[in-house]
């Protein structure tokens, strides 16, 4: 089955690439995909599966049944855009101005579709179910994933896999990790109230400038001097907005930022010595502070045992367009796929998509490419799971 399956797919893979460049030319952004829904579900018309719209949003799940027993299989390619103004240059640029596929999902959803078409050609090789997850809204929390799983996308399915591309990584690569392999994510808002006054008497107003700076730096001391050293973390303060006039004493400083942490505990963590610091502040100045913190997409954690069989069965594959399988480093960004993996079994792996140039840009960036060569090897390398997923045994 593999080897046909593999022919299948060189066959089709120009109409891969027709399909990521049409997403890439119509992007929209997360939670407001209903074109791209309508497009992904259109594409399943008179097709031999099961096809849901509107699965926790704009989600589309689809079910391939062998009509054999087995077990059930998900796959899943996310489709949202990102608020960027693309400066590519290329011929199939965003016409959507200040939107942009910035991070590959619009290679994901091309692979996925003709490696879905594919496998319903050859269903009758198949056992058990493979359920495809389209999935919206990886980018903007809360996330399409945790909408569509409360919506039971995930019922009576096994395992889940899936891929990202990476324009950071050499074409010809695929790079898995088992255990913790993408951070968790929090976002603040915070508003450090004083009291405002004249330039020159501040001893009659009571600065927020001066406190929110103080509060600048001293969170990161909770990195350097709370966490321990072989621990994971970073904040970053995004939004510093204290603009005013150059002889006014600000009442009020609004500050946005970014919290990210390697396990649950570090993020726990991080999160009280950040609202001890605050309190410490309000003390410290006399100030009062409003703060939103929210945890949004958790640790993405891979599956020991299914992570060993996605490395195994893709060295044995020998695919040709697979020049290197490597055990990589875990990444920095945040990941909604990290909503299916605690609810079942999973493994999230990265498929190189480097430029044959060299010259790449990393994922959000507004000159960010893929090389389309990496769509097939997706497609493949996915494919190939599938296939093998029959022989897959659980320790």
């Amino acid at each position: 089955m593999r080897q046909q399956l593999m022919e299948k797919l060189e066959a089709k893979q120009d109409r891969i690439i027709e399909i990521r460049r049409y997403l890439h030319a119509h992007p929209e952004l997360s939670f407001q995909e209903e074109n791209t829904a309508r497009y992904i579900a259109d594409f399943y018309e008179g097709k031999d599966c099961d096809v849901k719209t509107n699965i926790g949003g704009h989600g589309v799940v689809v079910t391939i049944d062998s009509g054999k027993p087995g077990r059930t299989l998900a796959i899943r390619a996310d489709f949202d855009a990102l608020p960027i103004t693309e400066e590519t240059g290329l011929p199939f640029a965003s016409k959507n101005p200040g939107v942009m596929h910035a991070c590959g999902h619009d290679g994901h959803t091309a692979y996925m579709l003709i490696l879905a078409e594919t496998l319903i050609e050859m269903k009758e090789q198949l056992t058990g179910k493979i359920v495809v997850l389209h999935q919206p809204a990886e980018e903007t929390p809360p996330g399409g994933a945790i909408a569509m799983i409360r919506d039971g996308c995930l019922d009576g399915v096994d395992h889940v896999l899936g891929i990202h591309v990476m324009s950071t990584m050499p074409t010809g690569e695929v790079a898995y990790r088992e255990g913790a392999i993408q951070t968790g994510r929090a976002a603040f808002k915070v508003k450090i109230a004083g009291r405002g006054g004249h330039g020159s008497s501040p001893h009659m107003a009571n600065d927020a400038i001066v406190a929110a700076s103080e509060f600048v730096l001293a969170v990161q001391t909770i990195i350097s001097r709370r966490l321990n050293p072989f621990d994971v973390g970073s904040i970053t303060i995004g939004s510093f907005d204290g603009k005013g006039s150059f002889n006014v004493i600000k009442d009020a400083v609004e500050l946005e930022g970014d919290v990210r942490a390697m396990t649950e505990e570090t993020r726990v963590l991080i999160e009280k010595e950040f609202r001890r610091i605050l309190d410490g502040l309000a003390k410290m100045f006399g100030i009062t502070y409003d703060l939103d913190y929210k945890n949004d997409y958790p640790v993405l954690m891979n599956d020991e045992n299914l992570t060993a069989f996605v490395a195994s069965s893709l060295q044995n594959a020998n695919i040709p367009e697979i020049t290197t399988i490597v055990r990589c480093e875990p990444q920095p960004p945040s990941e909604d796929f990290a909503y299916y993996a605690k609810e079942r079994p999973s493994s999230f792996f990265y498929v190189g998509a480097m430029p044959a140039n060299g010259v790449y840009y990393p994922h959000h960036h507004p000159k960010f490419d893929i090389n389309e060569a990496s769509l097939l090897i997706a497609a493949k390398a996915m494919g190939t799971l599938v296939a093998d997923y029959g022989d897959y045994k659980e320790e």
